[in-house]
């Protein structure tokens, strides 16, 4: 038996091993490398193969139903619809495909089928007309009222409202001023007396609530019945007599016209 020593150079046949072993693997990197880049171009290529086929079906189909009467171009639009449903299918090679293939048969039909595509695809539909803007309300009629007023007073109109710096913000549509004779007096009157229960000595304790006075002789907004001409106060509404009793306050402005 021969003893090696264990720190003993290798031998001739260990080197020789050594050395076929990194050439076998040298060898079959080179060989992988080949075959990597193969199939790296496979999808490419079936990509290539497979949108070609399709368009030279096209071609062939298309050119097969012949001259551009009716008929030939209602079986090439079926033809046409027919291709790009197959198109669909080649998404499985590559998600781009689908897309250019339904380019290039549509191509195709307009090159054998001039205005086919045009004249089978649906128009959108109409836009809805727009509605017509409603009417323009007519503008508030303020009559001579100063814009400074509290209370403007229109005795020919029937009809008395509450403002705020020229802006209208509550109307009494129907009031009873005081009847020819006996008429509510015109001009600029204040706001000089608020009564809530108030009643009319002059006229056998008639009741007159919420009376609120804008002038020294006795003259009134106050609850009545507004389509009976008054004594010269305006009558109005119990709303509307509420709301001006509310509103309202000493020194207030009130314009009769």
């Amino acid at each position: 038996m021969r003893y090696q020593p264990r720190h003993a150079k290798p031998s001739q046949l260990s080197r020789k091993l050594a050395g076929l072993s990194v050439g076998i693997g040298v060898a079959a990197s080179m060989l992988a490398q080949p075959a990597m880049a193969e199939a790296q171009q496979m999808p490419a290529m079936s990509s290539n193969g497979g949108l070609g086929a399709l368009l030279e079906q096209t071609q062939s189909q298309l050119s097969s139903i012949g001259s551009s009467t009716p008929d030939a171009r209602e079986r090439a639009w079926q033809t046409r619809n027919s291709l790009r449903a197959q198109a669909d299918g080649l998404a499985a090679i590559n998600k781009d495909l689908p897309a250019q293939a339904k380019a290039s048969i549509d191509a195709t039909v307009e090159r054998f089928y001039p205005g086919l595509i045009a004249e089978k695809t649906p128009k959108p539909a109409p836009k809805p007309a727009a509605r017509p803007a409603p009417p323009a309300q007519p503008a508030f009629d303020y009559g001579p009222c100063p814009k400074d007023a509290k209370v403007c007073v229109d005795t020919g109109g029937r009809r008395s409202w509450l403002q705020n710096n020229g802006q209208m913000y509550y109307t009494a549509d129907l009031i009873g001023p005081g009847r020819p004779g006996l008429d509510t007096p015109k001009g600029t009157f204040y706001v000089n007396r608020k009564v809530k229960d108030e009643i009319s000595w002059e006229f056998g304790n008639a009741p007159m609530p919420y009376a609120t006075y804008f002038t020294n002789n006795g003259i009134a907004f106050h609850q009545g019945d507004p389509s009976i001409l008054s004594h010269g106060c305006v009558r109005m509404y119990r709303a509307d007599a509420q709301r001006y009793f509310q509103d309202l306050a000493i020194g207030d402005k009130v314009f009769v016209f």
